[in-house]
């Protein structure tokens, strides 16, 4: 049931730590900024333009590998603090023939690439690229590890489309979530605020349904936590592939939307479908709003479990930590979809033998302490990393 393993926080946390006990460390901080509709207006352009809905290629100004280009660049971004890590985002649509490149760099960095990107994967590989590292920090897969302190940092997305064609892909969202997480074992648990007693109707699908489908994407349904989840939320929201999209899954599948969200998430340098900002991405191509970052506390969950938004959350836990998972893991995937009147959690747990036992209730407290850690103990005693409060919002 791997997703994502999160393995990065342990190097970069050590900047700033203090001795402190963890129920008095200094709160996260968290800043997350996009460029949508006419702020993508700001920054630089070469060779892009607005159109509706977004930016185009509006006259190439170089070419690469058979593939015309054009680049937008956004502003400096202050983060208003010493941030540890940045995590990229992006809204768009690759119309056959078109891609486009993430980069991100922060004050007297180079630039990083952050991704490679297309819904489909006809024109190129989906990927993150492996192998970025110097004395500024370095890139693990979707995440981007400060060496020194991050103050400020900028964004640069390239559109391409093939040589001598007219479509262009369209960039409906370029943004970052830049962080500073203490470092810390536990995590005191927050009071049950608006959402008790909400309950979203979110559908609900077991991954372990899908065993055995497809295993060239990140080993098939037994390891697609992430993108299981990810069909969870497009579809609460009314969205997801058409009849001619599924036409490539086996017509015997059960729930073939979860099939398709795992090829279209996968990142073949990574090897897995638990990608952060490709699963929004992802979601963003049926008309949605999709972002990572990281949440501060179950009670500023709830703010979105109010709206209507389930909320999907990046944990690990020994199976003792969890009561009622029946496992443990060492990176899952799960949406976040409403609180109980006592304000513990309820979730739609894709590690699941079926469909139907997918909802689970979980404690409050123990699950706050699984998803806002940065540190943890495994069960031979050794240290591993947790999240830190990773949360994909897929909204309207």
């Amino acid at each position: 049931m791997s997703l994502r393993v999160v393995s990065v926080l342990s190097a970069v946390l050590a900047l700033g730590s203090t001795a402190a006990p963890p129920a008095v460390a200094e709160g996260a901080r968290v800043d997350y900024q996009e460029w949508r509709s006419t702020r993508l207006l700001q920054g630089a352009h070469e060779g892009t333009a607005p159109v509706p809905g977004g930016l185009a290629i509006r006259r190439p100004v170089g070419v690469l590998d058979g593939y015309d280009y054009a680049r937008w660049t956004s502003p400096r971004r202050v983060t208003g603090f010493a941030a540890t890590q940045a995590v990229a985002s992006w809204n768009a649509d690759t119309p056959p023939g078109t891609w486009l490149q993430v980069e991100l760099r922060g004050d007297g960095t180079p630039w990083y690439v952050m991704a490679r990107w297309a819904l489909g994967d006809r024109d190129i590989e989906r990927t993150t690229v492996s192998g970025q590292s110097d004395e500024h920090g370095s890139v693990d897969v979707d995440t981007f590890l400060a060496a020194r302190p991050l103050r400020a940092y900028q964004l640069r997305v390239t559109l391409y489309r093939l040589t001598g064609t007219r479509t262009s892909p369209l960039l409906r969202m370029a943004g970052a979530m830049a962080s500073a997480i203490p470092d810390r074992f536990t995590v005191p648990t927050s009071a049950p605020g608006v959402a008790r007693g909400v309950e979203l109707p979110v559908p609900r699908y077991s991954q372990n349904v899908h065993e055995g489908h497809y295993p060239e994407y990140d080993g098939g349904g037994e390891a697609w936590c992430s993108p299981t989840s990810t069909a969870m939320v497009v579809e609460y929201h009314g969205r997801g592939p058409s009849a001619d999209d599924l036409s490539w899954v086996d017509p015997d599948h059960a729930d073939r939307t979860v099939d398709h969200a795992a090829r279209h998430t996968y990142d073949h340098d990574y090897r897995g479908a638990g990608n952060w900002p490709f699963n929004t991405a992802y979601a963003a191509t049926f008309g949605l709003r999709g972002h990572v970052t990281r949440l501060r506390s179950l009670s500023e969950l709830e703010g979105y479990i109010a709206r209507g938004v389930p909320v999907i959350t990046s944990q690990s836990f020994r199976e003792d930590e969890l009561t009622g998972a029946g496992y443990g893991t060492a990176g899952h995937i799960m949406v976040v979809v409403g609180f109980t009147g006592d304000g513990d959690v309820i979730a739609n747990d894709p590690a699941s033998p079926s469909n139907d036992a997918v909802r689970r209730v979980y404690d409050r407290a123990q699950f706050e302490n699984i998803w806002l850690r940065t540190k943890r103990h495994r069960a031979d005693g050794s240290v591993a990393s947790g999240s830190g409060g990773i949360a994909y919002i897929i909204s309207r």
